[in-house]
């Protein structure tokens, strides 16, 4: 993406945001170190591997923006500031911009509340970004304008289901197709009422057109899950691609997979099935876990006692929800397993705390940040 890029006669300013930032950012070091004025990386705490020659490194808040989240956006809205015609802003973005990469126009406890009031209503993440790009200075193509004369040029990890570049880190450097209206209308969906100046704030709408950038997606969920098929297929796997936009509750995408095997559970040949995607959990309870999980432990019910028969997903970052497992892995013995251990899935799912119960039961899958993005990989093994 980089050789695609024309650099101009000025300054080379680099801002790399989200959970890739750091490896997205390394390979401009290794590409145009030389070249760049100034850089900054803004990502995930534990995901700066060492420090890069060019480049200052700020880790913030994910999913919840905080103090470092404002801070790091202030620094970059600072070093791109008073550019020129001549220069060149290179932005390369990932999945968690959005909370990472903030400067809210409203009080940072307000918006630090309303995030975690959307998180736990079970909104989607275009719903989310929809909401969060009219209460920030730096979304909705905000963060363009104030790089402006300059050109910007964004490099995309999509971590956002048909790849929107809008609604993708809430689209700093795009111009906005939401509207203010939407953004209202999805608050009250959920039931959450914003104050009068919050209110006020959502009100002022974010530019729907930009005429110094553009932007090339280099990854997203649609080549993660082809890299599955390839993978599976060396192991002498049949496969499927059941979708690459999976998006529904979490339990109900793991019980339609236990569906599946039960299908084809007599099947004489050994079949991968796959999915990407990105689930969503309607919090009810107390517990710890991720959607990744709660697929998982869903589809344990459905598989229990079938043979040779594995499920698991996994974040393509290695993260899944607020816990530091990427997701979790089960086969049929499974739901016996945790039944020794004093669990009941049912109560467990009900509970939001798949963690704790597949953590008893060695089903968590734990890689660390992977450096990329790119929603989530779920796959059904079925051996023969």
């Amino acid at each position: 993406a980089l050789e695609e890029v024309k650099l101009p006669a000025g300054k080379v300013m680099v801002i790399a945001v989200g959970k890739a930032a750091y490896t997205m950012a390394k390979t401009c070091e290794d590409t145009i170190g030389s070249l760049i004025h100034k850089g900054l990386i803004i990502t995930k705490y534990g995901h700066v591997r060492s420090a890069l020659p060019h480049f200052e490194c700020i880790e913030a808040g994910h999913p919840i923006p905080d103090e470092n989240s404002y801070r790091a956006s202030e620094r970059a809205i600072a070093i791109t500031r008073d550019l020129s015609q001549n220069d060149l802003v290179l932005f390369l973005i990932s999945g968690g911009a959005s909370a990472l990469f903030e400067k809210p126009l409203i009080p940072e406890e307000k918006m630090a509340a309303l995030t975690e009031d959307l998180l736990r209503s079970g909104a989607d993440i275009t719903e989310m970004n929809t909401v969060r790009k009219h209460l920030s200075s730096v979304k909705g193509g905000r963060f363009a304008q104030l790089c402006a004369p300059a050109h910007v040029h964004s490099i995309i990890l999509s971590d956002v289901l048909g790849n929107d570049p809008s609604a993708i880190g809430s689209g700093p450097t795009y111009p906005d197709q939401s509207t203010s209206e939407e953004a209202v209308a999805i608050l009250e969906k959920y039931g959450i009422r914003p104050d009068g100046d919050t209110l006020a704030m959502l009100l002022h709408e974010t530019p729907k057109t930009l005429q110094n950038v553009t932007f090339k997606i280099i990854g997203d969920v649609t080549i993660l899950c082809n890299a599955a098929q390839e993978a599976a297929a060396s192991l002498g796997y049949g496969t499927i691609v059941l979708t690459d936009c999976l998006n529904c509750e979490a339990k109900d995408a793991g019980s339609f997979f236990s569906s599946i095997a039960k299908t084809y559970a007599g099947s004489r040949k050994s079949l991968a099935v796959i999915a990407g995607g990105e689930t969503v959990v309607h919090v009810t309870g107390s517990g710890k876990g991720g959607r990744n999980q709660e697929m998982a432990l869903s589809c344990a019910e459905g598989i229990s006692g079938l043979s040779d028969v594995c499920f698991f997903s996994v974040g393509s970052d290695g993260t899944d929800g607020p816990t530091d497992a990427a997701g979790g892995i089960v086969d049929g013995q499974t739901k016996e397993k945790l039944e020794k251990e004093g669990f009941r899935i049912h109560e467990v799912l009900k509970d939001n705390d798949a963690y704790h119960a597949l953590f008893a039961v060695q089903g968590l899958i734990v890689t660390g940040a992977t450096g990329t993005n790119v929603n989530d990989l779920s796959v059904l093994l079925i051996k023969r």
